[in-house]
């Protein structure tokens, strides 16, 4: 499988999104960061998925400006949706899916730090973390990649988190974006910080590659 991780600037469209699809065809999969659309744009990111043959595996916002997991397969069939847990509870469920020969983990944001306790039952390939805007320390950073790191050995699962390209947190005008990449055995593959250029991660060969710029 091949994974696209975008790092987009925050838009009010999906601009970002169909330009990445179009110019990696070959691609099986696109992670984008929490909160990259809305939920008017539902339908039309449901309609590329199903023509471009891939997986989108992003965040949105509802109509009460709310974040949202979000996963659409390669027919265009939502197979996972629900609302972001709150700080302080456990992990909403379900956070893991089985689709045809894939079996995928999800992580909203800071569910980073919650996913030690609720994601048990059942061993996932690949866990997703798809994170609002950078990080807003490099302590926060250097906390969020041990706590994904973590969760890859105890899963035995490859992680993968992406943010952001701009915006910072609650608008205190400082931003790190990141991306990362960890292997079963916590290895990192990928440990991105202020670089927000697009990868393709090859599950097979463990190998990623930077793509042109859009």
């Amino acid at each position: 499988m091949k994974i696209l991780i975008g790092q987009p600037k925050r838009e009010n469209n999906l601009q970002q999104l169909i330009a990445e699809i179009k110019s990696n065809p070959e691609v099986d999969l696109m992670l984008f960061p929490e909160g990259y659309f809305t939920a008017n744009y539902l339908e039309k990111v449901c309609h590329l998925a199903k023509k471009h043959q891939t997986y989108i595996v992003t965040g949105y916002k509802d109509e009460n400006n709310k974040d949202r997991v979000f996963i659409t397969n390669h027919f265009g069939k939502i197979i996972l949706e629900r609302a972001k847990t709150p700080e302080n509870e456990g992990l909403y469920t379900p956070s893991k899916i089985n689709d045809k020969n894939f079996s995928f983990g999800y992580l909203l944001c800071r569910e980073i730090f919650q996913g030690l306790v609720g994601l048990e039952n059942g061993k996932v390939d690949i866990i997703f973390n798809p994170i609002g805007v950078g990080m807003f320390s490099e302590e926060q950073y250097e906390e969020w990649t041990d706590e994904a790191r973590k969760i890859a050995i105890r899963e035995k699962a490859i992680v993968i988190g992406t943010s952001h390209a701009d915006g910072s947190y609650r608008n205190c005008g400082f931003s790190i974006p990141i991306a990362y990449c960890f292997d079963q055995n916590g290895n990192n593959l990928l440990l991105s910080k202020n670089d927000s250029r697009t990868r393709i991660f090859d599950t097979e060969t463990k190998l990623i590659k930077l793509v042109e710029t859009i």
